[in-house]
């Protein structure tokens, strides 16, 4: 096995249990390797750190998985680590009932750095963005299905991540049966269709689950603008809570459709009213004929991937508050989600606070929340903390 051997100064992080090492903090490597295969991580001065995978062509040059230095990264590690993901779950009481969804396997946050998992009752949709993984699908396939009832696991591509890692694998069914053009999961009563081969993310918002619950909550009698509706979360939480009306608008006809299937799914159509259009403009529109909403929710797709892209990210959160401001009348609750996770809570929230004083509006931070308890974050990794979610009040 080859060993990497790190810069001085490099490894703390290492040491801490982080486990994406770059090609900066690697002082050479001794022995030969090929993409994909295990390694084992040392500091400079010769201390063992940890086992990982590693990647020429990934900007992370080794994923770590094992900071046991006797345990190898055979099937038998992989089986441990799915396990323990999947006994959390099982602590937390999410995706048992037979039309439940979870995500059983989150990345990082369960040591299986670039694997995600999502369970939509008895299908399971696997996402991989590391290598070394993709290299090893059989072992975790062989895994999830010794300990997961399923009929069927289906795998989705992360394409823009899996061309940088080198990833060439096509969508479709790893294991068991293909999945129905949706499948249906129950969710606090409502039921949603998930199109699981096309829909977007892996088919459904699963980590935004206890915010569209409590958001649901404070709608009774309200007037609800939801932006960026995906298949209509939270504005069908909104609905089922007594919001008087509400307004779903996203750019994806797809999305709409699935929104207009789960509004009628749930017997709520007379209260929901849906609008494929691109929510900049039509946010615009909006201000522009005067209209006002008791609640606005803001619930847009990842603006950056990476730090430099910042800048720009922030101006699009700044435009979409500006507007969102606008449409606000007196005493409104403003539900600002942010899944950049580049960008930092305190960022996000001194743009909030910027716009509303340039807007001569008093914004109260009531709840500050992120993904549930499925998406569990990783304090050696802050990463994980990539969900962030404001509940406001505007005066």
């Amino acid at each position: 096995m080859a060993r990497i051997i790190l810069q001085p100064r490099k490894a703390r992080p290492f040491f801490h249990r982080h486990p994406w090492v770059f090609a900066g903090a690697i002082a050479r490597i001794e022995g030969p390797v090929a993409d994909g295969d295990p390694v084992a991580v040392y500091s400079h001065t010769g201390q063992f750190i940890a086992h990982g995978l590693y990647n020429s062509r990934s900007k992370i040059r080794v994923r770590l998985y094992s900071w046991e230095e006797a345990v190898p990264l055979d099937p038998a590690f992989f089986r441990q680590r799915l396990a323990q993901a999947v006994r959390l779950r099982r602590a937390l009481s999410y995706g048992e009932a037979p039309e439940g969804g979870c995500r059983l396997v989150f990345s990082e946050a369960d040591f299986l750095s670039g694997l995600v998992v999502d369970r939509y009752g008895p299908w399971l949709v696997m996402q991989l963005s590391a290598l070394g993984l993709a290299q090893r699908r059989d072992w975790l396939v062989e895994a999830l299905r010794e300990l997961v009832p399923m009929r069927g696991l289906y795998l989705r591509a992360e394409k823009g991540i899996g061309a940088l890692e080198g990833i060439d694998l096509a969508e479709g069914v790893l294991w068991g049966e293909p999945p129905p053009e949706n499948v249906t999961i129950v969710e606090d009563g409502l039921r949603f269709a998930v199109d699981i081969a096309a829909g977007q993310k892996t088919g459904f918002y699963l980590d935004q689950r206890e915010n569209r619950r409590r958001v649901g909550e404070l709608c009774r009698g309200q007037r609800v603008l939801d932006a960026f509706c995906y298949s209509g979360g939270f504005a069908l939480h909104a609905a089922r809570q007594g919001a008087a009306a509400v307004l779903g608008i996203d750019g994806s006809e797809a999305a709409i459709r699935l929104a207009q299937r789960n509004a009628a799914l749930n017997g709520l159509e007379a209260t929901v009213r849906w609008e494929c259009a691109d929510v900049f403009d039509r946010l615009t529109e909006l201000v522009r004929a005067g209209e006002r909403f008791d609640v606005v929710i803001l619930d847009p797709p990842k603006f950056a991937h990476r730090r430099q892209a910042v800048p720009e990210a922030l101006r699009g959160y700044h435009r979409l508050y500006r507007l969102a401001l606008r449409l606000l009348g007196p005493e409104g609750l403003l539900v600002c989600c942010c899944c950049t996770g580049v960008i930092l809570q305190e960022e996000l929230e001194q743009l909030l606070l910027e716009t509303a004083v340039a807007a001569r509006r008093d914004v109260h931070i009531l709840e500050r929340r992120g993904p549930a308890p499925d998406h569990p974050i990783a304090m050696t990794c802050p990463e994980t903390a990539y969900l962030k979610c404001l509940i406001c009040r505007v005066l």
